[in-house]
């Protein structure tokens, strides 16, 4: 008989147990810190040849009293995934979503009349083209929070195309992680780590260019791979079992709809498009930051106008697609919101609200039953905001318990007299390492970058390539850790048990980390620009 594989949450908590445990056999430390200015940002940074031994803070009963500031800390990331999981099951509700996903399978079947595009294959091409512009958002802006509200899209979708849930997270999580990894412009993870490092921002961007080009090419090519043999052999699926709820749900979404226009629907989009020239009228002109430029549009007129005539011409078939339109508007603004106005998770939450309400409105619903549906949503996707708070608990421990500048402080000395080469894997595997512990890139850039850009000046190794090291240690880890709020509420949104996905992605990860490694070389061997 098979032993039965412990529940996430059991998981968690065994987790938790090991990081106390850690906390009785290493000893307290850390390093003095200073706020400096980064990119216009206030940061605290630790102070190089600070670090001293302090007192040890064993942890003992805090193991039970960590998920209580595991959630208050990640209570942002909580409150996200219940407000997207309550908007989403209003647009459910409205048949709007079953309908994009049956109009799109309906369209993509006439492009296999093409011999060519049928080659190829239809659905790689699709898949690709999805996975590239997750990638590129990754890669330019950082998306990585966002993702937990594409994945209710592209599970579903996923699953109507005769894939599974991991394809459909991969399609967007795993591609913009990717993209996050391989970044370019990203102000959250490039863009501090060089202004830490005194780089000028974003230099070095042909080979960046290129290496988040490889990435994707190998990153891509293992998931059409997999997605591939689980279209011929469905069942070989990992998630085969846990997917039947959304096998249920597609079933359940009957493709006999009826195409209607209540007249709420006008007063939602005559109320929206009043906003919208409000907005137009305050802010004529975003700029919007692309790496270290600023690219001054009038994007929100320019977007006002486009739902005004797209708005008029939906409503005009069906209040179906005119929803599709207002979800479509609201990934416009929120690319809009964060690389033109700083938006993080509380906007985007706001904005996705707003998305449900007025899309319950449009279907003719009073307040008490679009409150209904929020509810309902919010009750479905609770296990998943609860994973996100539980895991935070990790890294409430480890904190409490003085010993992360310890590790990094011990592991740091372990680069003496190792060469370039084995400087600069060093430094990647510490990255890799501490990704486990501090799963956000901004944090994890301001407590090691100060040190090891300064390192790198003593043994000779170009501070670019600490910054590359740094962003792989960083950027692929993220798709594996069960500290990761975002990881966690994926995978709870989509439904995968994380042991599952750790399978899944297991050996992807070992397959990028080696990638990442031998791009590394090049940047202690080779002259490059900016290097």
């Amino acid at each position: 008989m098979l032993r039965k594989v412990p529940h996430t949450y059991v998981i968690i908590f065994v987790l938790v147990i090991f990081s106390a445990a850690l906390t009785w056999f290493i000893p307290g430390g850390e390093f003095a810190r200073e706020t400096v200015l980064v990119n216009g940002v206030e940061r605290s940074v630790i102070q190089p040849g600070s670090f001293h031994y302090i007192d040890s803070q064993k942890q003992t009963w805090q193991i039970l009293s960590a998920f209580f500031d595991g959630f208050v800390n990640t209570a942002n990331i909580i409150a996200f995934i219940l407000m997207i999981g309550g908007a989403f099951w209003i647009l459910n509700d409205s048949k709007s979503i079953d309908i994009g996903i049956y109009s799109f399978l309906k369209f993509s079947k006439k492009w296999e009349r093409s011999r060519l595009l049928r080659k190829i294959g239809v659905n790689n091409i699709i898949l690709t083209g999805i996975m590239f512009i997750f990638s590129l958002f990754g890669a330019v802006f950082g998306m990585s929070e966002e993702t937990i509200a594409f994945t209710i899209i592209f599970v579903p979708l996923a699953i109507s195309m005769g894939y599974d849930s991991i394809v459909g997270v991969s399609l967007c999580f795993v591609a913009a992680a990717l993209g996050f990894a391989g970044a370019f412009l990203n102000p959250f993870t490039v863009g501090i780590a060089q202004g830490l490092s005194d780089l000028p921002l974003f230099s070095g961007i042909e080979y960046r260019i290129f290496m988040w080009l490889v990435i994707n090419v190998v990153g891509f090519a293992f998931i059409l791979r997999y997605a591939s043999k689980i279209k011929k052999h469905p069942e070989k699926s990992l998630v085969f079992e846990d997917d039947e709820h959304w096998r249920k749900r597609n079933e359940e979404s009957n493709t006999d709809f009826e195409f209607n226009v209540p007249r709420r629907a006008w007063f939602s989009f005559i109320f929206l498009s009043a906003i919208l020239l409000l907005f137009s009228f305050y802010y004529p002109i975003s700029e919007l930051k692309i790496g270290n430029n600023i690219l001054r549009v009038p994007a929100i007129p320019v977007s006002t106008v486009a739902f005004i005539l797209t708005g008029i011409f939906s409503l005009r078939k069906t209040v179906h697609y005119y929803i599709l339109g207002l979800l479509t508007f609201t990934i416009v603004f929120l690319i809009v919101g964060v690389m033109g106005y700083s938006w993080y998770v509380m906007e985007i939450a706001t904005l996705f609200l707003a998305l449900g309400i007025f899309s319950g409105i449009a279907v003719g619903k009073n307040a008490n039953e679009i409150t209904g549906s929020f509810i309902e949503g919010a009750k479905d996707i609770l296990s998943a905001a609860m994973v996100v708070g539980l895991a935070g608990g990790i890294i409430v421990i480890l904190q409490d318990g003085k010993i992360i500048d310890t590790i990094l402080y011990e592991v740091s000395k372990s680069m003496e007299d190792l060469g370039k080469v084995g400087s600069i894997s060093v430094m990647y595997l510490i990255q890799t390492f501490l990704n486990i512990f501090i799963p956000s890139g901004s944090g994890k850039a301001a407590l090691t970058m100060p040190m090891m850009s300064q390192f790198s000046d003593l043994i000779g190794i170009s501070r670019q390539a600490t910054v590359v090291a740094f962003q792989f240690g960083d950027g692929f880890t993220n798709m594996i850790t069960p500290t990761s709020g975002v990881l966690i509420g994926v995978l709870g949104v989509a439904r995968i048990p994380y042991e599952k996905w750790f399978k899944w992605v297991a050996p992807f990860i070992i397959l990028l980390s080696i990638l990442g490694f031998f791009l590394l070389l090049p940047t202690v061997l080779m002259k490059l620009n900016g290097f």
